[in-house]
């Protein structure tokens, strides 16, 4: 395959269009190989580096870009190893037939598990290279230095040769492993604020998303949904489409139906007007009984943690508190509807599409069409921010569909109704907490229990999990992950115990969106600790690090408290009762999985006592991730985990009613504006250089939640236990403080 380079102009005058047209027949090693074989594949530095005849260096990824700065992170990471700068670095990502199968992109794994993948290699070709040129330059190879891209003898700088000139075009034919990379003290490129290689491109309008690929010969396709969920169908009468310009067939299996035309207006039109009858249903709970259903549903039953004997403690305790908490559906709000774009022939598939995890996308591709995985070939074109897994596996499977049944490439573009009604949701979860303090004011008891579906429902593998598979008649596939993650704590209690009950279905399909279960459960493991810090009459931010034992914890919530300059005293602060607007701070600490990144916060609220109001006003975010690979990449994380889980936390909840889901656009599900935004985000980063580096792209989102909920305590005296926290939600906590 081989990508058309166009000029801005070129761009615009094209529709923005990237031209995808074939040459020479694909590679498929990775493709055609065994698990076994591939584990060989991938010790050899050839899977993940090349270096061209002019030197620059292209290195290989399973891992893609999602707008977390990834590209430009490992980028770094191999630029640090070869002595080359970033800008002669290409990336290639996300491609069956060209990148190691590294999984899927998510869970803020890249830079913790896929950077040092690519720093061995890295170290490994560094190494080869260093061998090569001792030879051609004369020279023991511990007497060589490299720079900018060359090897040359160690004073003596005009005794030197490129990497292009040394192995330009050919294979290192070498196994990783006998190579030490680079000491973090010798660093010179990790840890820079280097821009994101992207962006420029971005910003300029010549970035080419999956909406702007173009085949030869493509046509445009859309899917016409159920009129209701679980609804099957009765009849489709393609009569009406007769009349209309450029359509090429109505497609239908079993309940998938669909319209194929040459335009993409024409589709659209196609669309609706095909007349379908369904077999309809109304199969889901009244939405105000959505926790009560959870409640209800039969079980399997986890415990987490197990320490003394908490039933004991509870009762033997000086002061017990309990609190339920509450998360609903919500849903990831890409900006930018779903695309892909498939091309079937009788014997092999190519699919552009956006998605987390190509690999596993391919093997369930392989299975809807009925080919080999061998045989279907998966290229990661970046969509819309997808915050999880959005609609972009959906939309391929539909392009996959449609395109088998007209045998010519078909692009697919999902509408916001399409986005916002049959995108995977977020999960909603329930939480029971119970909590125990001696006379002295610590915590002699914990008592924790989740109820949560599983996090993921991801095509890895299983056709079944696709909305077009599950339309078709293929049976989706279960498997419980994602409610547990940060269900346990990171204090220390004597009695401590955490449970999840695991819900197997709920009303609509759900998988995983930024943090599966982390903020959930940080929204009640944090807003329950403030509860009891409360009840002790104790400082916030002393009860906790009373409880802390990592030091690690212990300095990234006093690094949040120095930077926000808390002031020491019990929550709730004192208000005089004619203020308008009452204004408050609350604090939150979260260690990610509790493996992973630390992050502590304190917010600045403003609640406006008459009418509910709130707005979050500063931020004050101290992060500790290990090493830090790109200050500014951190740094933009963070922001953006901050600004989006504010919207989730204040504004975010998916309607439905007995049959479907109701807010199809963004009326119906608003999410955070830009006068919304904080004013301030400040941020602390805590870099430990000899430490691990660890990702980024989700820790700091989850303890913003309970943070708010805190800080509207201490504002008003008024406990927010459910999300979203609206105005009306807050007036009617507000006036139950005034009441009582």
């Amino acid at each position: 395959m081989t990508t058309m380079t166009i000029s801005r102009r070129g761009f615009l005058q094209g529709a923005g269009a990237l031209i995808v047209t074939f040459g020479l027949p694909i590679e498929l090693r990775a493709q055609l190989a065994t698990p076994l074989e591939k584990r060989a594949l991938y010790s050899s530095v050839d899977s993940w580096l090349a270096v061209g005849q002019d030197g620059g260096v292209t290195l290989f990824t399973g891992k893609v870009e999602l707008g977390t700065g990834v590209e430009t992170a490992l980028s770094q990471i191999v630029a640090e190893e070869l002595d080359v700068p970033v800008a002669r670095i290409t990336v290639v990502q996300g491609d069956t037939a060209r990148t190691p199968d590294q999984g899927y992109t998510v869970g803020s794994k890249t830079i913790d598990r896929g950077g040092p993948q690519l720093r061995q290699a890295a170290a490994e070709a560094r190494l080869a290279l260093l061998e090569l040129a001792a030879p051609a330059l004369g020279v023991p190879a511990d007497q060589l230095t490299v720079k900018d891209g060359a090897v040359s003898v160690h004073g003596d700088a005009s005794r030197s040769v490129s990497y292009g000139d040394l192995i330009g075009g050919r294979r290192f034919q070498r196994t990783i492993g006998t190579a030490r990379p680079k000491r973090p003290a010798d660093y010179t490129v990790v840890g820079t604020s280097t821009p994101r290689v992207e962006v420029p491109a971005k910003v300029t309008g010549v970035h080419a998303y999956v909406q702007n690929v173009r085949l030869p010969g493509m046509l445009h396709g859309r899917v016409v949904r159920p009129a209701t969920i679980g609804a099957h169908v009765e009849r489709v009468d393609d009569a009406p489409l007769r009349s209309l310009p450029g359509v090429v067939q109505a497609v239908r299996m079993a309940d998938f139906v669909g319209v194929v035309c040459e335009r993409e207006e024409q589709a659209i039109h196609a669309a609706q007007a095909l007349t379908v009858t369904w077999r309809e249903t109304a199969t889901l709970p009244e939405m105000s009984q959505l926790y009560r259903t959870l409640r209800g549903a039969s079980t399997t039953d986890k415990t987490l943690t197990n320490v003394g004997d908490v039933a004991v403690a509870l009762g033997d305790s000086a002061k017990t508190v309990r609190a339920t908490y509450e998360w609903p559906f919500q849903m990831h709000g890409s900006i930018g509807p779903s695309c892909a774009v498939a091309d079937v022939r009788p014997d092999e598939a190519t699919v552009w599409c956006a998605s987390q995890g190509v690999f596993g996308l391919r093997d369930s591709l392989a299975q809807l069409l009925k080919l080999s995985p061998e045989r279907v070939r998966v290229i990661f074109a970046e969509g819309a921010g997808c915050y999880g897994h959005n609609g972009a596996d959906d939309a391929a499977a539909d392009a996959a569909l449609l395109s088998q049944a007209v045998g010519r490439p078909v692009r697919v573009q999902w509408m916001r109704h399409d986005e916002h009604g049959w995108e995977p949701k977020g999960c909603p979860m329930v939480i029971d907490v119970r909590g125990g303090l001696n006379p002295q004011g610590a915590v002699v008891a914990w008592d924790y229990a989740v109820w949560s579906p599983t996090h993921s429902s991801r095509p890895a593998n299983h056709a079944g999990n696709l909305l077009a598979g599950q339309l078709v008649g293929l049976t989706p596939k279960t498997v419980l992950v994602g409610g547990d993650r940060n269900a346990r704590h990171t204090y220390v209690f004597p009695n401590d115990r955490v449970t999840i009950h695991w819900v197997p279905a709920v009303p609509l399909r759900v998988s995983a969106l930024r943090g599966l279960g982390a903020p959930q459960n940080s929204f009640a493991n944090e807003s329950f600790m403030d509860e009891l810090a409360a009840a002790a009459g104790a400082d916030p931010v002393e009860f906790r690090l009373r409880h802390l034992k990592d030091p690690r914890a212990v300095a990234v919530v006093e690094a949040a408290a120095k930077l926000a300059g808390w002031q020491p005293r019990p929550s709730s602060r004192p208000t005089t009762a004619g203020d308008e607007v009452a204004c408050g701070r609350g604090v939150a600490f979260v260690q990610y999985e509790n493996d992973q990144a630390y992050v502590a916060i304190v917010a600045d609220v403003e609640v406006h006592r008459r009418t509910g109001a709130l707005r979050v006003t500063k931020a004050f975010v101290a992060q500790d991730c290990g090493l830090v690979i790109n200050p500014d990449g951190v740094k933009n994380q963070i922001e953006g985990n901050v600004v989006q889980t504010i919207s989730r936390t204040l504004k975010e909840e998916v309607q439905f009613d007995r049959s479907r889901v109701t807010s199809l656009d963004w009326r119906a599900y608003p999410i955070l504006t830009f006068a919304e935004v904080p004013d301030d985000i400040e941020i602390a980063l805590i870099d430990r250089p000899e430490e691990r580096a660890m990702g980024v792209g989700e820790p700091a989102a989850c303890p913003v939640p309970a943070a708010i909920a805190n800080a509207i305590y201490d504002a008003t005296g008024a406990r927010i236990r459910a999300v979203p926290m609206t105005p009306d939600r807050l007036k009617a906590a507000l006036d139950a403080v005034a009441r009582a």
